[in-house]
């Protein structure tokens, strides 16, 4: 698994945001929550060494060769003005906004993690990903998965109008219980939480301080072994989660 060390200055910390899904359920709501986004981006910029985006940033996105999916501007406008005063920001693809391309490499300077990653920092272990298709089950999702990440699935939907594209995305989406603004995330106990079973295994393996995913959307932290913490992000249709990390440990958080 990639190592990526990064050194975090004094007085300065890591945070990270998981599963904003704009787009659901209309834009007059979507365009609200991403307000919000924006405004807990102005909050914690004064002492933000770097920015991660684990993934589902968009309730649908892909990347024509021309065109991007309308909207989100002002959320795509904050993250430019950022990564112009030097902060670096690091986005993890997720089911909902896998087809990513270079849009945001090329406009903001992001760096596109397609990958979970190991953060390493002040002596930590920090294993990082948006979390979707680890674990046990689920094997449909994760055979759905390799198709639509293939060339030749980006290839072919790149021959679709922008507006057929994009107008069949969108009616896909609304059949999931975000876009339907139902709160259906519960708790159902440890052994039911796959990405924890997940981590639980990579943590027998070798010792991780922090996992931090999102995906679940539902907002966790939980142990993952002696001396280890499994943290769930959660989503921001219903909560308004966020995690930092300090340089000696991770807190979840709520934005309000």
């Amino acid at each position: 698994m990639l190592e990526l060390p990064i050194a975090l200055p004094e007085g300065k910390k890591f945070y990270f945001a998981s599963d904003f899904h704009l787009g659901v359920p209309n834009a007059a709501i979507s365009q609200e929550r991403e307000k919000k986004i924006i405004q807990w981006l102005n909050t914690i910029e004064h002492d933000a060494a770097a920015i991660f985006l684990m993934g589902d940033i968009f309730d649908f996105w892909f990347e024509y060769e021309r065109a991007i999916p309308k909207g989100f501007i002002r959320l795509q406008g904050r993250l430019a003005s950022l990564s112009d005063s030097g902060l670096p920001i690091y986005i993890f693809p997720g089911n909902h906004d896998m087809w990513m391309r270079g849009y945001f490499r090329e406009e903001f300077g992001a760096t596109i993690m397609e990958d979970p990653v190991v953060l390493l920092c002040n002596g930590k272990r920090l294993l990082i990903g948006h979390g979707d298709g680890l674990g046990p089950g689920d094997q449909t999702y994760k055979y759905l998965k390799k198709i639509f990440k293939s060339p030749v699935a980006r290839w072919a939907f790149r021959w679709l109008h922008p507006d057929i594209g994009i107008s069949l995305a969108q009616k896909w989406s609304k059949s999931s219980r975000l876009s339907n603004m139902k709160l259906e995330e519960k708790f159902k106990g440890e052994e039911r939480e796959f990405l924890l079973s997940w981590c639980r295994e990579i943590e027998a393996q070798m010792h991780h301080d922090y996992y931090i995913f999102g995906h679940r959307h539902l907002p966790l932290d939980l142990e993952a072994g002696p001396s280890s913490r499994y943290i769930n992000l959660g989503e921001w249709v219903h909560f308004s989660p966020f995690a930092v990390f300090d340089g000696a440990r991770v807190d979840l958080k709520s934005f309000s």
